[in-house]
């Protein structure tokens, strides 16, 4: 195979590691993300993926994190997850303490599915329960209902995960503003950890998005959608959560997604699987999507990389801007200028004096931080 890893990092972090469960049971509506529903192919993706697992064995010399994301990795029984998580530590350098993760789905997991996650090393779940309202499940097109979710959350924390993330979507077509408070309130009752909340967005080519296209159903405009956002936000900060990225929310600043954070301060990150993305040093890549084309490179001794770039200082300092404006940490005038060579307080200054005018950031000092509003904004404000 080709390596394409090995450009310099130019970050001292730990890396972080990503693999690519590309199985689901079924598709929703909304997803636009890679999956396909035949699991016979479970077997065939699992052995290409320890070859390509080979390929990157020298990608860094640690990895603290490790996240199981898809499609749906509960597909996989919890002796093919335990297996795989074997592998990725007979492979890789996993730090003791790493954080390792995997994504869950309701209808598939009970209390011993979650210990068998607890069994094979998983320290944090991400529960995709979305809603608890069943008219909302089912416009989705999710599988599990209500109650599903609820007992997904109670058998996580009674299998003893002490660090449980749940998922939620507002914004949805029918949705109010009491039932989308109610779906919070319902989650909060399980004091989880960690909290993301994502406004529906649609991709091209998704059932729902075909839907919107005929007229049958339609999103909430731009000042609705800053309500639902704004709402979420003064809410859950109330009740003691850290508003910490666009979509996220932490019970306390220790129990952040480490993993998720290494994507936002270009830390270099693994991605493995099929449709997964890589980054290290100046050098992004990602993967074919599809598993029969994935399969096919690995087994025949190539990379499974369908594209790759190599971005300019600039692209490197437009992407920190926009990752930074989606964080509630911001940007750090002196780490910034460091790492990316640009003074932001020296050169943009007229420009932020202008956004903090307008109440979308805040100037303390080195400090460049989004408002509630400008995190709103945040894909705009990298602009300046």
């Amino acid at each position: 195979m080709t390596d394409v890893s090995s450009t310099h990092d130019n970050s001292r972090a730990n890396a972080g590691l990503y693999v690519h469960i590309p199985f689901c049971r079924s598709k929703c509506a909304y997803c636009d993300f890679y999956s396909i529903t035949d699991r016979s192919q479970v077997a065939g993706y699992l052995h290409a993926l320890s070859r390509e697992m080979e390929h990157y064995r020298e990608f860094a010399p640690l990895f603290d994190t490790v996240y199981a994301g898809g499609g749906t990795p509960s597909c996989l029984d919890t002796r093919q997850l335990a297996e795989l998580l074997h592998r990725v530590r007979k492979t890789f350098p996993i730090a003791p303490d790493a954080e390792i993760t995997v994504e869950v789905n309701p209808g598939d997991v009970d209390t011993v599915f979650m210990r068998g996650l607890r069994d094979a090393g998983v320290n944090r779940v991400s529960i995709g329960v979305q809603s608890f309202d069943n008219h909302i499940l089912k416009s989705l097109g999710r599988r599990h209902d209500g109650r599903e979710g609820r007992e997904a959350v109670d058998a996580a924390r009674a299998a003893g995960f002490d660090n449980i993330g749940v998922d939620l979507i507002y914004g949805v077509p029918g949705q109010s503003h009491d039932l989308w408070q109610q779906t919070m309130e319902t989650a909060l009752g399980f004091n989880p950890e960690h909290l993301s909340c994502y406004e529906l967005t649609l991709e091209d080519g998704t059932p729902f998005h075909r839907r919107i296209e005929r007229g049958e159903l339609s999103l909430p405009g731009e000042e609705e959608a800053y309500r639902f956002f704004s709402m979420t936000s003064a809410f859950l900060e109330q009740r003691g959560y850290t508003h910490y990225e666009v979509s996220n929310f932490a019970r306390d600043c220790t129990l952040i997604s480490r993993h998720n954070h290494k994507y936002w301060d270009h830390t270099a990150c693994l991605g493995l699987g099929p449709a997964a993305h890589s980054f290290k040093g100046t050098r992004r890549w990602w993967n074919h999507r599809s598993l029969e084309l994935y399969e096919r490179d690995v087994v025949s001794g190539r990379a499974p990389v369908a594209g790759e770039e190599d971005l300019s200082a600039e692209e490197l300092r437009l992407e920190a801007l926009y990752f930074g404006f989606r964080t509630k940490r911001g940007i750090h005038g002196l780490e910034f200028r460091e790492r990316y060579g640009i003074d932001l307080f020296r050169e943009k200054g007229p420009a932020l004096r202008c956004l903090r005018d307008e109440g979308l950031v805040t100037l303390d000092d080195e400090y460049l931080a989004p408002t509630r509003r400008g995190l709103a904004l945040a894909d705009r404000l990298c602009l300046l």
